[in-house]
């Protein structure tokens, strides 16, 4: 059994016009939101053996933030994730050593979201539906495979395990608080 985790990085920073799209910070709200699934994370035993992370700004402080609340697991900050196709991140993954179980990949988009939609052909309806609308930022998507080699990693041959955005957490969090 394989597992594949894909995060997008959380909300960012905009306000300083003059700094280059791989430099940009993370915005407040996306501070809170990379805590938030952090703590969803690890609630939830969530623990990659490998993270690969694009080295942009936003990706490394999103990892920092969530990685707070994780169990620690062998992270590489992987330039050419920056912005990388659906397709090539395949080609990452079919290349991972059998050594490793979960892999979890902190990104971008439009890949990420082309990415869980190529590797996925089934999981509950409801999860399916929220993760062909969108992948928005922080979004974590989760997928298994009944392989043990990465080479074999097919497109269409997982199945949707978790699909959460830090809204559905924030939006559970308030209806419990009285």
């Amino acid at each position: 059994m394989k597992t594949v985790s894909l995060f997008r990085h959380a909300k960012s920073s905009w306000e300083d016009k003059r700094l280059k799209d791989f430099d940009r910070p993370l915005a407040p709200r996306g501070e809170k939101a990379a805590e938030r699934m952090g703590a969803y994370m690890a609630a939830k035993s969530v623990a990659p053996d490998l993270m690969l992370c694009s080295s942009s700004v936003r990706t490394r402080a999103t990892l920092k933030l969530a990685g707070k609340k994780m169990v620690s697991a062998k992270t590489l900050h992987e330039d050419a994730l920056y912005h990388a196709s659906a397709g090539a991140m395949l080609t990452m993954l079919r290349a991972l050593p059998p050594s490793v179980a979960h892999v979890m990949i902190v990104g971008h988009n439009p890949g990420l979201h082309a990415l869980v939609l190529d590797l996925f052909g089934s999981g509950a309806r409801e999860e399916i539906l929220a993760a062909a609308r969108k992948f928005p930022t922080a979004a974590l998507a989760q997928i298994e495979f009944d392989i043990a080699q990465w080479r074999r990693l097919g497109v269409g041959d997982g199945r949707l395990t978790r699909f959460i955005i830090p809204k559905a957490l924030a939006a559970a969090k308030s209806i419990k608080s009285p």
